[in-house]
């Protein structure tokens, strides 16, 4: 099994990534001023090195899938679980150096994906009359979860609002208390973790209805001997390593372009949208690479799971992390003693999810396919959404 569409090449993009950033940290320890050729080159390098992070991860599941007889959509959701390891280790440094900032873009990146899985559905194969088929797992088990985290996110706006309107609560309306947001983070992962199980439990093994089930991929797999788990855990710990690596590259790129873009007058949310955007490239990347090689399944698992995962495993996880840096002094805490505070902008993020999610739970649920309409209509809500967002937020 190799990546890269079967063969090497993503292994010398990342080696020349590699060097990209080693060249680029190497001009700063020499003080070598190249104005924006630096940001530059840590964006090109950053991509390439997440460009074969990815790919390493693509391999890694492929390995697991075949040793315990996983679908690609159960696989490549564990994959995307596993790639959220060092974006979750990189958003504690984020909330605590800017938590109020760390905050919007991790909500802002929902929003983002909500719109890449409107425009991947685009691309699915489709039968005579238009439709685009779905996994099963998708439709019975992750439209549950569009629904559940729709309504906790609904009920949290909304009651951000009231407070801030009515200038309740135990913080005046000022903001939410580490109380407010242990409890949110707690409950959402609470269907993250049920949700994982589910999926193992009911949709592990291969199904013979699945359309993509006798793919070329897969018949390969099938052939070839059972992966080693050294070799697994090989792919697995260089796609982990090299995606810190690149990821943070790309987040140098990302923050210096958002400091350019508050110079030439833009808003904070459209800074927000900028780094969202940049902080899924490495999904966007596996997607990519996972639809090239006719692996649907693994590209929806991964367009699918950057909603679900955002909405119940990486947005709770940094409501608990602001909450416990506020206790421990790590942030400041408001006059009130908030950790969130409520504005305008954290507001409109949190009550805006809605809408995507819900449009999303309508659209695969109703018949487990996707029709050129439905994908039309997505498309439309998440944009105004995003552009709602980026211009009014």
């Amino acid at each position: 099994m190799a990546g890269g569409g079967g063969g090497t090449t993503w292994i010398k993009v990342l080696g020349l990534g590699l060097a990209l950033l080693t060249l680029a940290h190497g001009l700063v320890v020499a003080q070598v001023e190249l104005g924006f050729g630096h940001p530059a080159l840590l964006a090109v390098g950053g991509l390439m090195v997440v460009f074969g992070s990815c790919e390493a991860m693509i391999l890694c599941v492929e390995g697991i899938a075949q040793r315990m007889r996983w679908n690609p959509f159960v696989a490549g959701t564990m994959g995307g679980l596993a790639a959220n390891v060092p974006e979750l280790i990189m958003l504690g440094f984020v909330l605590a150096a800017k938590p109020r900032l760390g905050f919007i873009v991790v909500a802002m990146t929902l929003h983002v994906g909500a719109m890449a899985f409107g425009l991947y559905s685009g691309l699915l194969p489709r039968d005579a009359s238009g439709h685009a088929r779905l996994p099963e797992p998708l439709v019975k088990l992750s439209t549950d979860q569009f629904a559940g985290a729709g309504g906790a996110h609904l009920a949290t706006g909304l009651i951000m609002l009231m407070l801030h309107t009515f200038s309740a609560g135990s913080h005046g309306g000022q903001g939410l208390g580490p109380i407010d947001l242990y409890t949110i983070g707690g409950l959402l992962l609470l269907v993250q973790v049920v949700g994982i199980v589910e999926l193992v439990r009911r949709f592990g093994g291969s199904s013979d209805d699945d359309e993509w089930a006798g793919s070329v991929a897969e018949a390969e797999a099938a052939a070839e001997t059972p992966t080693s788990l050294k070799r697994i855990l090989g792919f697995g710990a260089l796609g982990l390593t090299t995606s810190v690596i690149g990821g943070h590259a790309v987040g140098d790129f990302a923050d210096e372009l958002v400091v350019r873009l508050a110079e030439a007058g833009y808003s904070e949310m459209v800074g927000a949208l900028v780094l969202s955007i940049f902080a899924c490239a490495g999904g966007y990347i596996m997607i990519a690479s996972a639809h090239v090689r006719g692996m649907y399944d693994l590209a929806l698992a991964n367009v699918s799971g950057a909603i679900t995962q955002n909405a119940v495993l990486v947005m709770p996880v940094a409501l608990i992390l602001l909450a416990t840096f506020g206790q421990l002094g790590v942030i400041p805490l408001l006059p009130s003693g908030a950790v969130l505070p409520i504005d305008l902008e954290t507001t409109s993020v949190v009550l805006l999810m809605f809408p995507p999610l819900l449009i999303l739970w309508k659209a695969v649920k109703d018949d487990g396919r996707v029709s050129w309409v439905e994908t039309a209509s997505m498309v439309a809500v998440f944009g105004l959404t995003l552009y709602f967002l980026a211009e009014h937020g």
